[in-house]
């Protein structure tokens, strides 16, 4: 049960005896919550609840009335609680009856009460006479047990002072057996009675006429007795006589006691005089005790002491007393100021600052020392603010280097790689990205961005104390009890003043914060805005993306404790704002450093070519994209009441450009990578990866790179960027959010497929037009003619010679990528069988030997290379046919077909490699590079 639920408890009453209205206070435990709680207070049985005043849960003041037993026990009655008991008693007096001139031992109090049956105000008169019987009747108690008559009148009292008289009650309790006619009699008395209290005092005088006609008389006896002793009027009246003789003995006495009395003037005067120290003793030593207990600083007992005597010396008119308060009122004037001046001193905390203003406000200083405080602080704020920029840009200017603690990033600022990445077998081999410069970054902090962590947390440090003081001083808790009920209306009307300007105090502080901070981080676009918070900074050099997403991780926190206070969202808006200015900046200085890093990353290309044909350098590129959306992931996440980075149409154009720019300068370290002299290729570190099973045991640990080989591993690299590695870095654009992902995706696929195309070309250049230009030399070498040969016994050299050269282009590309095979050997046979189409339509005619022995070497070649005939080639090979006379016997058909057969066989090995692959098996996901 809880203490509020718990019946009240009487422990104590004083006095504990007493005549009827006498007032006493009782004390308990759980006497009532509130006054509308008390419902209920009785007293030797009498309902005392009509005088009750409910004072406190432990504290009621009340009246005894007149009660039926002499003692008996306190019980209070509440709603929460219930009917109560009690562990002490009270005992009644009955006093005896007392005229007005008589003696008494008690004081008797006159009371007012509220008379709701004539609605005004009378005077009850003292106790003494108060008609005890007041129907003059003879008073017998009845045996109704008192129980029953509160129930039947509810409410109801039996008592003819209380506002709830029942005259029934009253009859049934006091003379239940009285016959009609003594109610007749008791209604005459109460008529008369009424008479007697309307005749008033004139009835009064009447009543007692014969006492003054008696007193006349005498005095009129005592006039003619000394009229007849002074009839010799001798020195005059007797009235005279006597008092010329009082006069005489008066100035004997004088003139024998004025020494002895002189003396007992001045004891008196002496006594009375130190009489006056003792009992005024504060005042006197008033003064001296300030100047002690504020040297001391006590205070509250300074203040206590001058309410006391403020109290009963402010309006004296006591000279003494005027001089010694006077002097008071100037001790605490000078504490007055003491107290202001601490105040206002700064730094301060937050327990000093209230401990002053209610000191002051105990004191009555005037003005408003609470909201000079608030100014105060105000200033002391911005002035830290300041201070610690110059601080921080005067360390800059000292020795180079950076001038701040070790941090650790390895946490939500700096992103993790996607474990993905490290599958390839590229990754596997050590070939990771490295970060480059701002390896740093793990072991210090660039000094804008201490000094952005040093900032935010001296306003952090500052802040919340500032705007606890003006919560206090709304709610008026700096203030004491005293002095909020004396100043509280005017106090309101300052507290709706002041709201505008501590409204202003707080933007002034925020947009102090942002342009400092915005100064140190984003000097550049401060110094182009006309700002003058960058001065000091070194502009020429941009933080790095790292540097500014850990400005922002500060930021974000400052705005998360800064909410936390319930300061307005308004007041906060100039951060939010600087936080997207940020987050925007962010982003474009970690896509254009990545742009670096890319271009950077030809110089670590090695040239290690795995089974797939591949270097490690792709995966080097989408792993450096990679790590660089990683580490934007807390910077492009919105934290609640932030916007999207990409809510600018600008910024979103920006953002796409720099993401395309990072393709196409890969795109473009490809081409150079390509076009590199032999002369600038370090070949001292190259070397093949001797695993793969597909290697010709012609490579050896001599070998380097030519050209047309470096042409085939940047193709082979365009291959896989195109099926993988693009695809790969959009998902993770679209992963993050970013916009325009398919322009992205486009522009760069453009520009991948033109580099490859070019590429492409360029290879089949170098090794077609060989092959090519070496056919009509060696088909009329010897002088050979069509018109007049020999009978075809196998194929020339120039046709072993072309298929051997072909063989080589299919081993060097093999070597490389088996996947580029089918590609650059149709190019290559498009090329010659177009050029063995043109030399065969430019005979002009053949013999029948020589068009048996073009049919086989055209035929041996087609067949040979049939694997990787397209469209191109077949109709080149078909028109090369065309253009040669039809056989035209069965036997020449035999022959051709027996010399095709033994062709075949003798170069069956050599042919091999023309042989098309057994298809490769279904793969239902490819790995990510």
């Amino acid at each position: 049960m809880s203490r509020s639920r718990q019946p009240p408890l009487v422990t104590g009453i004083s006095p504990n005896e007493g005549i009827p209205w006498t007032k006493v206070t009782i004390r308990g435990e759980n006497l009532g919550a509130e006054p509308a709680d008390l419902i209920g207070l009785t007293i030797c049985g009498h309902n005392c609840l009509l005088t009750a005043e409910w004072m406190s849960t432990s504290k009621i003041v009340c009246r005894v009335g007149q009660a039926k037993n002499d003692k008996g026990d306190i019980i209070v009655t509440t709603k929460s609680g219930g009917k109560g008991t009690s562990t002490v008693s009270f005992k009644l007096l009955r006093p005896e009856k007392i005229g007005i001139l008589d003696q008494s031992a008690v004081w008797v109090d006159e009371m007012n009460y509220y008379d709701m049956r004539t609605d005004r105000n009378k005077g009850i008169p003292p106790l003494s006479l108060r008609p005890a019987n007041p129907l003059g009747i003879e008073i017998e108690k009845g045996k109704f047990p008192q129980k029953d008559l509160e129930m039947l009148f509810p409410g109801m009292s039996a008592d003819f002072t209380s506002e709830n008289f029942s005259a029934a009650w009253y009859l049934i309790e006091n003379h239940s057996n009285a016959s009609f006619e003594q109610l007749k009699m008791a209604v005459t008395h109460l008529k008369r009675q009424a008479n007697k209290k309307s005749e008033g005092s004139l009835a009064c005088v009447k009543g007692g006429l014969s006492t003054f006609f008696e007193a006349q008389d005498a005095l009129s006896a005592i006039h003619q007795k000394l009229e007849a002793d002074g009839t010799e009027k001798v020195e005059g009246s007797m009235t005279q006589k006597l008092e010329n003789v009082l006069n005489r003995a008066s100035n004997t006495a004088d003139t024998l006691f004025q020494e002895v009395l002189g003396r007992k003037d001045k004891a008196d005067s002496t006594r009375n005089a130190l009489n006056v120290l003792q009992r005024f003793k504060l005042l006197f030593n008033l003064p001296l005790n300030i100047e002690r207990n504020i040297q001391k600083g006590d205070y509250d007992v300074v203040i206590n002491d001058y309410e006391k005597a403020k109290s009963l010396f402010g309006k004296t008119e006591v000279q003494v007393f005027k001089k010694y308060y006077a002097e008071v009122e100037t001790r605490i004037e000078a504490l007055r100021e003491l107290l202001l001046d601490k105040l206002l001193e700064t730094p301060s905390t937050l327990h000093d600052q209230k401990r002053y203003i209610r000191y002051l406000s105990d004191l009555h200083a005037p003005g408003d020392p609470a909201w000079q405080c608030i100014g105060a602080q105000h200033r002391w704020i911005l002035q830290l603010m300041h201070s610690c920029r110059e601080g921080c840009v005067r360390d800059l200017k000292g020795p180079p280097g950076l001038h701040s603690a070790t941090l650790d990033l390895d946490g939500d600022v700096r992103a993790s790689v996607p474990g993905h990445l490290g599958q390839t077998a590229s990754l596997k081999r050590g070939s990771s990205f490295q970060p480059g410069r701002d390896d740093a970054w793990r072991y210090q902090t660039p000094h804008r961005v201490a000094f952005v962590e040093k900032l935010t947390k001296l306003v952090l440090s500052q802040l919340p104390n500032f705007w606890k003081l003006w919560i206090s001083y709304v709610n008026g808790s700096l203030f004491s009890e005293t002095a909020e009920k004396s100043g509280h209306i005017e106090r309101s009307k300052n507290v709706r003043q002041r709201q505008n300007d501590f409204k202003k105090m707080i933007q002034e502080v925020m947009h102090c914060l942002v342009k400092l901070l915005r100064g140190a981080l984003l000097p550049l676009s401060d110094a182009e805005g006309g700002g003058r918070q960058c001065r000091g900074w070194e502009v020429k050099a941009e933080l790095s993306g790292q540097g500014l997403a850990h400005a922002i991780q500060t930021l974000r926190l400052t705005y998360e404790s800064l909410t936390a206070l319930e300061i307005p969202n308004d007041l906060l808006q100039t951060i939010q704002d600087l936080i997207l200015d940020l987050r925007v900046r962010c982003v474009v200085v970690t896509l254009q450093h990545t742009a670096e890093e890319v271009k950077r990353l030809a110089e670590k290309e090695d040239w290690v070519v795995d089974s797939e044909g591949l270097t490690s350098l792709p995966c080097q590129f989408e792993r450096c994209v990679v790590h660089s959306l990683q580490s934007l992931r807390d910077v492009l996440e919105c934290k609640p009441g932030e916007a999207s980075v990409f809510q600018q149409p600008k910024t979103q154009e920006e953002v796409c450009q720099l993401s395309v720019n990072i393709m196409q300068v890969f795109i473009y370290c490809l081409e150079q990578l390509s076009t590199k002299p032999d002369a600038d290729v370090d070949t001292a570190h190259l070397s093949v990866d001797v695993s793969s099973p597909d290697l010709f045991g012609s490579i050896h640990e001599d070998f380097s790179l030519t050209s047309e080989q470096r042409l085939l591993i940047v193709l082979s690299n365009c291959c896989y960027l195109e099926r993988h590695t693009f695809r790969n870095i959009a998902e993770h654009f679209e992963k993050h959010n970013f916009q325009g992902v398919e322009k992205i995706t486009q522009v760069s696929m453009a520009s991948l497929k033109e580099l490859d195309q070019r590429l492409f070309e360029n290879y089949i250049e170098l090794k077609a037009d060989p092959i090519v230009g070496s056919l009509e030399p060696g088909i009329y070498a010897g002088y050979f003619d069509w018109k007049d040969c020999l009978p075809p016994t196998g194929v020339r050299n120039y046709l072993k010679e072309a298929l051997v050269n072909i063989i080589a282009v299919h081993a060097e590309v093999f070597t490389i990528s088996k996947d580029l095979v089918p590609r650059v050997l149709s190019r290559v046979v498009e090329a010659v069988s177009e050029e063995l189409s043109r030399l065969m339509q430019c005979v002009s005619s053949f013999s029948k030997n020589g068009a048996l022995q073009a049919r086989l070497e055209i035929c041996t070649l087609r067949d040979t290379v049939a694997a990787h005939l397209t469209p191109e080639s077949r109709s080149s090979f078909k028109q090369a046919l065309e253009a040669l006379p039809q056989l035209s016997s069965g036997a020449d058909r035999k022959l051709l077909e027996w010399l095709l057969s033994r062709v075949r066989s003798s170069v069956h090995l050599q042919l091999a490699c023309f042989q098309a692959p057994p298809p490769p098996a279904v793969k239902t996901q490819v790995p990510s590079r």
